[in-house]
């Protein structure tokens, strides 16, 4: 009981940071200024990482490594401690146990960022009904938008109502439904 306790509070931690880590790295892979609310937070809740990592992992092509690869090796950790706590670190065979790890941290990290997104796309079509001016409405729907792009290339409006979020929440529904058997698949590698 207190296992799942402590596995749930390390879940929760460890997908709080990344979650932060990785908004940093969509926000400016999609070159979102962060001179808003939603920016300062990230920023100054990612600086004590993100910054020494920089001097030692470049960016490629624009991407901000120092942001995406702390939020990979975070979900790692969080996946040691399940297994660790599980009683699984000791049974194992190292090298496999090594890949499932990897494995299973860059799962549960896609994972924080799809949930990110269907985050990103409710606030994004909650501002669109309540409040299209408030101050964090631009920071959303720029987040959202490259990702419902393609959606609104196919789905028209249809009586003034956009469908386009719907549709993309169920995508990401499926793709974490296929998610979520690519790791247990992983795990039983171990």
């Amino acid at each position: 009981m207190l296992g799942n306790l402590f596995l749930t509070i390390i879940d929760t931690l460890g997908g709080l940071l990344s979650g932060v880590l990785l908004a940093r790295f969509i926000m400016q892979w999609q070159r979102i200024s962060f001179r808003n609310p939603l920016g300062q937070f990230v920023v100054a809740t990612t600086d004590w990482l993100v910054l020494p990592l920089r001097r030692a992992i470049p960016g490629l092509g624009g991407l901000d490594l120092a942001s995406l690869l702390p939020a990979w090796v975070v979900q790692v950790l969080v996946v040691f401690v399940a297994l660790w706590v599980r009683g699984v670190i000791g049974a194992a065979n190292p090298v496999s146990l090594l890949v499932v790890m990897w494995g299973v941290g860059l799962l549960e990290t896609v994972k924080v960022a799809l949930y990110l997104l269907m985050g990103v796309v409710l606030m994004s079509a909650i501002f669109s009904w309540v409040n299209p001016h408030a101050p964090l409405a631009g920071v959303v729907n720029a987040l959202a938008e490259p990702f419902l792009r393609p959606f609104r290339r196919i789905i028209p409006i249809i009586g003034g109502v956009d469908l386009t979020p719907i549709a993309l929440i169920l995508v990401l529904q499926v793709t974490l439904n296929a998610l979520a058997m690519g790791k247990y698949m992983l795990i039983g590698l171990a």
